[in-house]
C-alpha cells in the first residue's frame, strides 16, 4: 500500500453508518476518512486516520523535494504538495521519475538527466497526470481480467510506450460465446478408462472416434498441424488431471499484454518458459454464422478493425467473432514466422463445424517473448484431416477487409517477413 501522512482534526465515531452496498474494503476505508469517523471493524483508527494511500504523482519542485500527491478517493482539488519524508510510496516515487526520466529524454533524444530540472513546465506535468491516470485504469482493468479469468495463469498489463488506456467495449470470456440461434450438441458418452493414456487403442475417447491419442505423458502435443484432437469429456470417467485433458484445463501460464513499440497495438509476451508442443491459450469469442461474419466485416472495414476468425474444419459455415468477446488470444498479434499454431479441438462437442481453436508453441519459447500466430495460417490438406485453415484475421486500426484479399502491410518484422498479410 503507498501511503503518506496527512494532518486534519482527529475522528469523531458516528451512530450511523451508511454506505454502497458494493463498496469495496478500501473504498469503506477511504468513506470513513472522509467522514473523519473511526471505524474498529475496518481497522480504521484514531491512530491511522490521518494516514492517505498515494493514487499518484502529478507535479515535482526540486527545492526541498516537494511532490504533488493525487490522493485515493479524494478529487484533483484536495491535491496538496508533500515534502517526499512524508510519502511512503517508494514503487510510485520510481515510477514517476522513471516517466519523467523517459519523457525528457524522448523530447530532446539524449540520455536523461541524473536529477529531473528544478520546476516543470506545463506540457511535462499534464504528461505525468495523464501517465498517473493510465496506470490506475490499467491496474484496475488488470484486476477486472484477473477476476473474470477460470484459469491458472495469471494476466498481467503494462504500456510503458504511449498513453492507451484500456480497450473500450471489451468482455474477458472463457469460452465460446454462442450467437443468436447456435446451439453446441452435448456429448452422449464418455469412455471409462482406468488409465487413458494406456487405454487409448482400448476405447478411449479418440480411439472410439478412429482418432489418434493427441498427447504424451508431458501433454505435449504429438499430432501433426492439421489433425484433430479429441480430449476427454464431461460424460468419461477420468479425473481432472487425465493425460487427455489439456486444453480444457485453460491457461496455465503467466501472460502479459503489453502495448508494442512499434505500431501494432496491444501485444501478448509469456512471462515463463513454455516448453515446445505445450498448449497454450484457445482463441474464444462470440460464435456467429458466415453470413453475419460477411455483414459484420462490412461494418469493421469502415471501423477498421476485425477480429474474425473462420472455423473452417470441414465447411466454412461459422465464424469466431472476438472483437468484443474474447480472451487473452485477443491480444496476440501476427507473425510471418510465429511461435504459435493452431489446432482444433473437440472436447464436449462433436460437431465438426464448431472445432475449438488451440494455440500450441512450436518451439521453446522463452520467459519475455511476444506470443504470435500467422493470421494467414494454411495448413496442407495432404496425408492430413484438416482442410486448409484460414484465419481470415485482420489488424486495429487497419482499412480493408481480410475476407476481400486487400493487401494489408505486415509489421512482424521476422527475416522471413512476406511484407504483406493477406
Amino acid at each position: 500500500m503507498s501511503l503518506a501522512l496527512g494532518g486534519g482534526k482527529m475522528a469523531e465515531n458516528l451512530k450511523d453508518c451508511r454506505v454502497c452496498g458494493k463498496s469495496s474494503w478500501s473504498q469503506l476505508q477511504d468513506l470513513c476518512r472522509l467522514a473523519k469517523t473511526s471505524c474498529p471493524a475496518l481497522g480504521i483508527s484514531r491512530k491511522n486516520l490521518c494516514i492517505f494511500e498515494v493514487d499518484y504523482l502529478c507535479n515535482y519542485k526540486k527545492e526541498q523535494e516537494y511532490y504533488l500527491v493525487k490522493w485515493r478517493g479524494y478529487p484533483d482539488s484536495e491535491n496538496t504538495w508533500e515534502p517526499r519524508r512524508n510519502l511512503r510510496c517508494a514503487g510510485i516515487l520510481k515510477q514517476f521519475h522513471r516517466d519523467l526520466e523517459q519523457e525528457l529524454f524522448r523530447r530532446s533524444g539524449r540520455r536523461p538527466r541524473v536529477r529531473p530540472p528544478r520546476h516543470l513546465d506545463a506540457a511535462l506535468v499534464d504528461f505525468l497526470v495523464q501517465k498517473g491516470r493510465q496506470r490506475k485504469a490499467l491496474q484496475r482493468w488488470e484486476r477486472e481480467l484477473n477476476a473474470k479469468r477460470a484459469h491458472k495463469g495469471r494476466i498481467s498489463v503494462e504500456n510503458e510506450v504511449d498513453l492507451h488506456g484500456p480497450p473500450q467495449d471489451f468482455t474477458y470470456i472463457n469460452e465460446y460465446k454462442m450467437g443468436e440461434g447456435i446451439t453446441l450438441s452435448q456429448m452422449a458418452t464418455g469412455c471409462e478408462c482406468k488409465d487413458c493414456l494406456d487405454d487409448q487403442a482400448n476405447g478411449c475417447c479418440p480411439g472410439a472416434l478412429l482418432k489418434k491419442f493427441a498427447y504424451n505423458v508431458q501433454g505435449q502435443v504429438r499430432l501433426q498441424a492439421g489433425q484433430p484432437i479429441y480430449e476427454c469429456n464431461a460424460r468419461c470417467r477420468c479425473s481432472s488431471d487425465c493425460p487427455n485433458r489439456v486444453v480444457q484445463r485453460g491457461i496455465s501460464y503467466n501472460l502479459c499484454i503489453f502495448r508494442t513499440a512499434n505500431g501494432r497495438g496491444w501485444g501478448v509476451r509469456t512471462l515463463e518458459k513454455i516448453r515446445n508442443h505445450s498448449f497454450v491459450m484457445e482463441y474464444v469469442g462470440e460464435i456467429i454464422t458466415s453470413e453475419e461474419a460477411e455483414r459484420r466485416g462490412q461494418i469493421y472495414d469502415r471501423q477498421g478493425i476485425t477480429y474474425l476468425f473462420d472455423l473452417d474444419y470441414v465447411e466454412d459455415v461459422y465464424t469466431v467473432d472476438a472483437a468484443y468477446y474474447g480472451n487473452v488470444s485477443h491480444f496476440v498479434n501476427h507473425s510471418c514466422s510465429p511461435n504459435l499454431q493452431v489446432y482444433n479441438v473437440f472436447v464436449d462437442n462433436l460437431d465438426e463445424r464448431l472445432p475449438r481453436i488451440a494455440f500450441f508453441a512450436t518451439r521453446t519459447i522463452w520467459a519475455g517473448e511476444e506470443l504470435t500466430f500467422d493470421y494467414n495460417m494454411q495448413v496442407d490438406p495432404i496425408d492430413v484431416e484438416s482442410t486448409r485453415m484460414d484465419s481470415n484475421f485482420g489488424l486495429a486500426g487497419l482499412t480493408g477487409s481480410p475476407k476481400k484479399r486487400v493487401r494489408i502491410e505486415c509489421k512482424c518484422g521476422t527475416e522471413s517477413c512476406r511484407k504483406y498479410l493477406f
